[in-house]
């Protein structure tokens, strides 16, 4: 694999680290580490010539230097700590930028095809690991580097034999044993990532259907499953810790053998005149600190193993997005009247290499009008909305935005005219302010305030104590399902776009959602902007210009404005009816 198509090196491009904080970052932590083992050096040569009770003026040099090399120790170390992580920190926030970029011009199926939970860990956990990469992964490997090859320097001065073997022992403990860690951690993850992934899907098994499983009778073995899995993954682990101990005694190992081999050099070339006894300790003591260097070597390279599964998952998604369309999707849409908003005509709509989930549909949604389209769970409503957003290829059929086919217009452009929020969107781990500008960057406080009041959060905002400030947690983890379905909803309300779409802006809502959706579809809340709402009940659709009733199969049973479709009864069937009637007796 060469360095263009290694996806680590390819996203460590995109990091775009600055090489000068680079270079200087090396530069310290080689210092810091020298410093250490100069210090060594000059400790064991200032008490070993002691010991010979000189005149004090002959040690006061070396007594400097004792107090030079240890804070300069301390300080060079935090000087590397604080500019690696700086260097780190800001290629993870350049990558995620790109990943943003990319995801936001590239192809939509990809995206779309990701579990969210999955899209998360891309941009989320798998750029940390490639900006770990740098602090823990290559900066240590050229800091280790520099030093050791001073350190073979400084004690090949005094005695060359012992240059050469201390050189042999660093490349044991700091390319051998990294090498055989990286083996393990390798070894490690072959052998239990399908034990994993059954771990994960039995015990979801056992955690949702506990009620079925228990009535079934089936839990035991479930259960039995489990624990054999759980096995597996024990002897998985067990079989990848053999190697990983080797490794882990390869260090110790080579420094025990340096010491013994610079004895075992040093000790002969003092009696035949070669080393004063004084050269003798600095020789014998020196690799002890030397050995410092390439402690974090093992680490480091089970760190870029790591780093590289991650790149590979974040560089094939960026490729994934950044592919022309195939042949095999449908052909560019023909153009519609211009100025009409979205016109819909014959529309199929499903997931790429899927059967359509919803098919001849006829639509109109421009400014100042509103449409509610109602059907049970797995109508293809919310792949409807996918697809009139541009977020899905169109099956079949005609979709135009003012006149153009999606496809055809710019990602800026399209999104511009046309917003979704989607019933599952994003709460960032930030404050409300700012999951509000999500919708629109230049949100200020009082537009906030006014939004979150018309979806019916203001008493909530008026009760918490940092008001916009408030920091709504990983997902919206702090807040109740209803509060965050209205806190999406304003968002979508702060959006500029003319044309809105939302899906099921009322789940988790209390009998107050009711009134929310009437302001949505009677344009209380949207006046010049054209609605589309999707949502499973029936309730709160009065105000709506038109509401698409679907069944199951994703086919349009019923169409008109709610009381003409309370009151139709075409050839003794009335299906809105029906499910009205049917809704009302269940409240």
């Amino acid at each position: 694999m060469t360095g263009r198509q290694d996806p680590l090196w390819r996203a460590v491009l995109l990091l775009g680290v600055s090489w000068r904080r680079v270079v200087l970052a090396v530069l310290a932590g080689a210092g810091g580490l020298g410093s250490a083992v100069a210090l060594a050096a000059v400790s064991a040569w200032l008490i070993a010539r002691a010991s010979q009770m000189p005149p004090v003026m002959e040690l006061s040099i070396a007594a400097v230097a004792v107090r030079t090399f240890g804070i300069s120790r301390g300080l060079l170390r935090y000087v590397e700590r604080l500019v690696s992580h700086d260097v780190a920190l800001r290629g993870m926030a350049t990558l995620r930028e790109q990943i943003y970029r990319r995801l936001a011009v590239g192809r939509t199926e990809p995206v779309m095809a990701l579990r969210r939970g999955d899209l998360l860990a891309r941009v989320g956990a798998d750029v940390d690991a490639v900006g770990d990469v740098v602090v823990r992964g290559l900066l240590p490997a050229a800091v280790a580097a520099v030093v050791s090859l001073g350190s073979v320097v400084l004690l090949g001065v005094f005695l060359p034999t012992a240059g050469l073997a201390l050189a042999g022992c660093l490349v044991l403990a700091g390319v051998v044993a990294p090498w055989w860690s990286v083996r393990a951690a390798r070894t490690t993850e072959r052998l239990t990532a399908h034990a994993r992934v059954e771990m994960s899907a039995v015990t979801l098994a056992l955690l949702d259907g506990a009620g079925e499983l228990t009535v079934q009778g089936r839990t035991p073995d479930l259960r039995r499953e489990l624990a054999r899995v759980e096995a597996d993954l024990a002897r998985a682990t067990d079989t990848g810790a053999r190697p990983a101990a080797l490794a882990a005694a390869a260090g110790p190992l080579a420094t025990g053998l340096a010491v013994l081999a610079a004895l075992a050099l040093a000790v002969p070339a003092t009696t035949q005149g070669l080393l004063t006894p004084v050269e003798l300790a600095v020789v014998v003591l020196t690799p002890l600190a030397a050995f410092e260097a390439v402690s974090l070597m093992p680490a480091a390279g089970v760190q870029v193993l790591r780093s590289r599964q991650a790149a590979r998952r974040i560089m094939s998604l960026l490729d994934e997005v950044a592919q022309e369309p195939t042949a095999t999707q449908p052909a560019p849409m023909p153009p519609a009247a211009p100025g009409r908003g979205l016109v819909v005509r014959g529309l199929a709509c499903g997931w790429p290499g899927q059967e359509p989930l919803l098919t001849g549909l006829d639509l109109d949604l421009s400014t100042g009008r509103t449409v509610a389209v109602v059907g049970p769970s797995g109508a293809g409503k919310t792949t409807l909305l996918l697809t009139l957003a541009g977020l899905l290829p169109a099956v079949g059929g005609t979709l135009t935005l003012d006149g153009d086919p999606p496809a055809d217009l710019p990602r800026e452009v399209a999104a511009s005219r046309v917003a979704m929020t989607a019933e599952d969107a994003h709460v960032f781990d930030t404050t409300i302010l700012e999951n509000l500008r999500v919708g629109r960057g230049d949100v200020t406080p009082d537009e906030a305030l006014d939004a979150l009041t018309s979806v019916g959060l203001g008493r909530w905002l008026a009760g918490l104590p940092q008001g916009l400030g408030t920091v709504l947690g990983a997902d919206a983890a702090r807040i109740s399902g209803g509060e965050r379905r209205r806190l999406l909803l304003a968002r979508a309300l702060l959006c500029p776009a003319p044309l809105l779409l939302v899906d099921e802006p009322t789940e988790h809502l209390d009998t107050g959602g009711e009134a929310v959706l009437r302001s949505l579809l009677d344009r209380t809340l949207t006046p010049d902007r054209g609605v589309l709402v999707v949502t499973h009940r029936l309730a709160g659709l009065e105000g709506a210009d038109e509401v698409i009733l679907l069944d199951r199969t994703g086919t349009v049973r019923a169409r008109g404005r709610h009381s003409e479709l309370v009151a139709r009864d075409h050839d003794g069937v009335a299906p809105y009816r029906d499910a009205w009637l049917a809704e009302v007796q269940e409240s």
